[in-house]
């Protein structure tokens, strides 16, 4: 067991002493693994430290990190100072500690009504819903669409699974579930069957992502997904917040013309308002969506929606640093640890507390990539691949700059060996275990697991699959395209305080994610953090330092993807 972690599970624990065994750096692994990463660079990583990052982060002064703001430009300066100092070289080979993101703004006040028959539903917007369009264009009308339910609104072929039957949906607008569909396991009906759409555990068609894209592709006026809170994972006024004021997407020559015009939400208690004046049952419907042969209803009635925009265009940046790699037969290949540094940013037309702090989300993350990063600055020899620290923008708006990395890579992603991602650490003390989110895709969850092990510690797969965490952060863009990627997250069991890391993630799910009141708290306990991320930057080491590279698992939708790019010339 590595003695930095002893000691410190020791004092969690209040043992009074462990038995020493070899450091990381003496051991090693069947199979051609690396030894871990030196006991004096793990040790640099502290609690203290993670906290000083995020006192300047999520500082008011930042006014919550939205970019475009004032918050960016001071974020990506005290990022580039601290990787500066360090004595890290500019990650971007044009010679910058940055990568422009460019960026556009779009700030829409929406309108929109629903009419079936003579009831007419005067939406209000917030507390209703919320609407926003990805167009760069000044105004959007949409004027008496047809309504269709489209029950998940999914087609995923590899399930022999099509909400749409062929119906053809131009020009009108879908209303449809979030999540997938939950489809009971016929030999245990209180169960999921794990045949179709991974049980449990939430696929890409269940993203909000997917179902604007789905509509996009078929040439819907507009796309309305109705929430309910169980299955999306959060309450309403996640929603309310993320969804309102200034959305980001990543510029284009078109204005993303092709994307739906109407984005929109709704909550539950309308749609089944909505369903009743159309005859309908909302409850009766979802039961039928969940059946193969589903088809389409319409709803006899019609959506109406304006949205006034104002639009900037902006050049957003990721922040990027680098540590050369030792061998010269590998140092062209990269070990990139990733997070996010942006947040919601300030809205003014709040009472109150009008800034978005992110302190959890995502201050913490970054701290622990800053961390990470001069942990490896200190090693006396550099790994044998080269490492690359990216701190993106735009997460919050749906990914959108580790989105422009993977499309626009500072290294070729053939050569790019893993993507580790950091996103709300662990406030609340130390853990007995981590989590793979999206647990099963790909090698880098053996590493972790070792690492765990040999620091008495354990892996916990995924233990809320059903929200699809691996779709919601940025390692997700470096999935899509092959890179080998791992989210691992905080543990749940806080050791010595049984059902206190449950109850703590509960409160803040349900009273701080996406909310002003996300600050740093005095009852925060960092040394978890600091542990989480000693067993992140030794699982990167390792990676860096053996021949061999991480690997899709067998079953992953990703692993055709790598195995193509590698392939390639």
């Amino acid at each position: 067991m590595n003695k930095l972690h002893l000691t410190l599970l020791a004092a969690a624990l209040g043992a009074a002493a462990c038995a020493s065994q070899p450091p990381a750096s003496m051991t090693t692994f069947a199979g051609g693994e690396s030894a871990g990463a030196p006991t004096d660079a793990l040790a640099s990583i502290t609690a203290d430290d993670i906290l000083r990052h995020v006192e300047v982060l999520a500082s008011d002064q930042f006014e919550g990190r939205l970019p475009g703001t004032k918050g960016e430009e001071l974020t990506v300066a005290y990022l580039t100072e601290q990787f500066r100092n360090m004595g890290l070289q500019p990650g971007n080979p044009d010679g910058r500690y940055v990568q422009d993101v460019p960026l556009v703004g779009i700030d829409g006040t929406a309108t929109m009504s629903l009419k079936v028959g003579k009831k007419t539903m005067k939406l209000k917007p917030r507390k209703d819903f919320v609407a926003t369009t990805a167009r760069v264009v000044p105004r959007i009308d949409v004027k008496a669409s047809d309504l269709v339910f489209v029950g998940y609104g999914v087609q995923a072929p590899e399930y022999g699974w099509d909400d749409y039957k062929g119906l053809d949906v131009t020009g009108k607008t879908l209303v449809m579930l979030i999540n997938d569909p939950a489809i009971p396991d016929p030999k245990d009906p209180t169960q999921l069957d794990a045949n179709l759409f991974r049980g449990k555990a939430m696929t890409y068609y269940g993203r909000w992502t997917y179902k604007y894209e789905i509509a996009s592709r078929l040439g819907a006026a507009g796309a309305i997904i109705v929430h309910e809170t169980e299955p999306a994972a959060y309450p309403w006024d996640v929603v309310e917040n993320s969804w309102s004021g200034e959305q980001f997407g990543l510029a284009s020559p078109d204005g993303n013309k092709d994307l739906v015009p109407v984005q929109a939400w709704i909550t539950v208690d309308r749609a089944t308002e909505l369903f009743k004046a159309a005859g309908q049952d909302f409850q009766a419907l979802k039961q039928q969506a969940l059946q193969r042969d589903f088809q389409p209803v319409a709803l006899g009635g019609t959506m109406t929606a304006s949205i006034r925009n104002k639009i900037r265009k902006t050049a957003s940046q990721n922040v990027v640093a680098a540590l050369p790699g030792s061998d010269p037969a590998l140092k062209d290949e990269w070990v990139i640890y990733g997070a996010h540094w942006d947040h919601l940013g300030r809205n003014r037309s709040l009472k109150g507390d009008q800034i978005f702090n992110g302190a959890v989300d995502n201050a913490t993350g970054t701290a622990g990539l800053l961390e990470i990063a001069q942990a490896f600055a200190k090693l006396p020899v550099a790994p044998k691949r080269s490492i690359l620290f990216l701190a993106v923008t735009a997460e919050e708006q749906g990914l959108l700059g580790s989105r422009h990395y993977a499309q626009n890579p500072l290294y070729a992603l053939r050569k790019t060996a893993a993507m580790i991602n950091m996103d709300a650490l662990n406030v609340w003390g130390p853990t007995s275990e981590m989590q793979a989110i999206g647990y099963g895709q790909n090698t880098l969850e053996d590493t972790l697991e070792r690492v765990l092990k040999q620091n008495g510690r354990h892996l916990l797969p995924d233990q809320a699959p059903e929200r699809g965490g691996y779709f919601r952060s940025d390692q997700f863009e470096f999935a899509k395209v092959g890179v080998p990627a791992l989210y691992a997250n905080r543990g749940i069991a806080v050791i010595g305080k049984p059902g206190f890391g449950e109850e703590k993630q509960k409160q803040y799910t349900a009273k701080h994610y996406h909310k002003p009141s996300d600050e740093i708290d005095p009852d925060w306990d960092l040394t978890g953090a600091a542990l989480d991320m000693q067993v992140l930057m030794d699982v990167g080491y390792r990676v860096a330092q053996t021949s061999r590279t991480p690997m899709w698992k067998t079953g992953s939708e990703f692993k055709a993807i790598r195995e193509a790019t590698l392939a390639a010339p």
